[in-house]
């Protein structure tokens, strides 16, 4: 992670803006404020930042219409921030592309260290330059790409990434928090339901992969594997 990342914080609660900007700024990030979602897009595209705070409810454009918008032309970590600890809420955050998501109220330590994770992660800890394939699935890392079936696949960055993950270790059970601290960075601070959603997401755009030889296998009560016959 580079020195002084930029941060866009965008929520339109002053106190919560001001909580986040102080304890980014002590872990020497240097941050940026948005108020409402149009104005987040307009400071996204004067000079984008390294990784966005987005809460979900913004006057303007929601925080959902924000992140549609930047992942037209980015793949900058967004982190979505709700007031409602609500499945619906996670599911069409992730679906649209975040990274991960807080719910409010949140600890002010813990909120620095999911940003420290997802920086990381996106930083590129992992081998950039790899492809693995399998019968009709190809995932490049060196270019972000699925190919399954012949045809390319839009999958957003954390989609790819466990995908990548598990297809490279074919066979091998992981478990969740195993899955989350491999590909987002963190263990302690992670929900599990974050897997389970990508998981899902996976398997709709991966239909039929039993007929190739391999699929996303769920192990009860332990994990995934990437499943593979022989």
């Amino acid at each position: 992670m580079k020195d002084r990342a930029q941060i866009l914080v965008v929520d339109d609660d002053p106190s919560i803006r001001e909580l986040v900007k102080l304890y980014l700024e002590k872990e020497l990030f240097e941050v940026r404020l948005a108020d409402r979602g149009d104005r987040a897009l307009e400071e996204f595209r004067r000079l984008p930042p390294d990784l966005m705070l987005l809460d979900v409810m913004l006057p303007g454009l929601d925080g959902f219409e924000v992140l549609k918008a930047v992942r037209k032309s980015s793949r900058i970590p967004v982190i979505m921030l709700t007031a409602r600890d609500e499945t619906f809420d996670k599911v069409l955050g992730l679906e649209l592309g975040a990274d991960d998501y807080i719910t409010k109220p949140f600890d002010g330590k813990e909120m620095a260290a999911r940003v420290k994770a997802v920086l990381r992660r996106s930083g590129g800890e992992e081998d950039k330059g790899s492809d693995v394939s399998w019968p009709g699935l190809t995932v490049s890392m060196a270019e972000y790409d699925v190919r399954y079936g012949g045809t390319r696949l839009e999958m957003p960055p954390r989609e790819l990434e466990l995908l990548y993950f598990l297809a490279s270790h074919p066979n091998q059970v992981f478990t969740r928090e195993q899955l989350l601290e491999q590909i987002w960075g963190y263990e302690y601070f992670g929900d599990s339901r974050t897997v389970d959603v990508h998981i899902k997401r996976l398997r709709e755009k991966l239909p039929d992969s039993e007929k190739y030889g391999w699929s996303l296998h769920t192990v009860r009560g332990v994990g995934y594997k990437f499943a593979t016959r022989g």
